[in-house]
């Protein structure tokens, strides 16, 4: 396929564009700068690390006049993978929610009118399990922040009109993805505390959440957007992998780590008390790992291997 997509610097973005491109697909992936405009290093090494798994173009955002004319030059467009979305500032309450739905959908109506116009009629979307009304889970599913809230506003309105203009609609749902070239996060903290020889501390143990490798993420977004169909309907994946308390993922990760990095890997699991986010969020489609050909073994140890070379370089 021809695919248009956006948000290819991102943790999963990268992952993605990588594994459709390794899949034989042909990826045009849009950035707002170049590499070496992005402040945060980890995301100018994804975005320089995409140099030969996509056609790069720069300088373009969603909806923008831009974005509306390298539709049109792209000819023929199979699908159009909307994995970008505002992030900016997406841990506080204080998250401009309105500003953040605006330029997800921005001139979506003529951006499906510019895709109908290559004989693109599939878009796929990409959602998270933390929006409102998303996956399964206590409280009576809420958005778990105005973040969340705004993801779960898009996918509103990409459903509005997609439906007014008779296009199909992919919604791919994220649950915890966690890998190679992530942003310093829960297992990166893990990793940085146990190699200075310290045991870190989970705080929130009895949250239940889904981890998933994005290795194994990467190719079921792949086979979702290689089987999303043809004229005007909905799809929806949200991909499940280890299902369990944070405690428990915490458990798990030390297991695989520690072997494989050589070190003890303790952990300190705090005594909950506070639960300012649901209990229980959990995406509802297990993740088929023979299937799609992926090695659990063998991404464990790629992460493994990830982290050894991060800290060496």
């Amino acid at each position: 396929m021809r695919i248009l997509f956006t948000g290819a610097s991102s943790f999963t973005g990268y992952w993605f564009v990588r594994e459709l491109a390794a899949a034989g697909h042909e990826v045009v992936a849009t950035f707002r700068g170049s590499p070496e405009s992005y402040a945060d290093a980890i995301r100018r090494k994804r975005a320089t690390g995409l140099a030969d798994a996509c056609r790069p173009i720069v300088g373009c955002a969603f909806g923008d006049e831009a974005f509306l004319k390298l539709i049109g030059q792209c000819g023929p467009l199979d699908l159009l993978c909307h994995h970008g979305a505002e992030v900016t500032n997406y841990k506080s309450m204080d998250f401009d929610v309105c500003a953040a739905v605006a330029n997800n959908t921005r001139n979506l109506p003529a951006v499906l009118d510019a895709l109908k116009a290559v004989n693109c009629g599939r878009v796929l979307l990409t959602g998270s399990v933390f929006e409102q009304n998303e996956g399964c889970g206590s409280e009576g599913l809420p958005a778990f922040s105005p973040y969340g809230l705004s993801k779960g506003l898009t996918f509103e309105m990409f459903q509005y009109w997609c439906g007014v203009r008779k296009t199909r609609l992919g919604k791919f749902v994220i649950p915890n993805p966690f890998g190679p070239f992530e942003e310093p996060r829960f297992t990166s903290y893990l990793i940085r505390t146990w190699k200075q020889g310290k045991t870190p501390s989970v705080n929130t143990p009895a949250y239940v959440r889904d981890n998933i490798h994005v290795s194994l993420l990467a190719k079921a977004y792949v086979r979702f957007a290689e089987r999303l169909g043809d004229g005007p309907g909905f799809e929806r994946l949200g991909p499940s992998q280890y299902a369990e308390s944070q405690g428990a993922f915490a458990r798990r990760f030390a297991d695989e780590m520690s072997p494989r990095l050589g070190i003890p890997c303790p952990l300190d699991l705090k005594r909950q008390t506070e639960f300012a986010e649901p209990r229980v969020r959990l995406n509802t489609d297990v993740a088929d790992a023979a299937a799609y050909g992926w090695d659990e073994a063998r991404a464990w140890d790629e992460l493994a291997a990830y982290y050894e070379n991060l800290s060496t370089s």
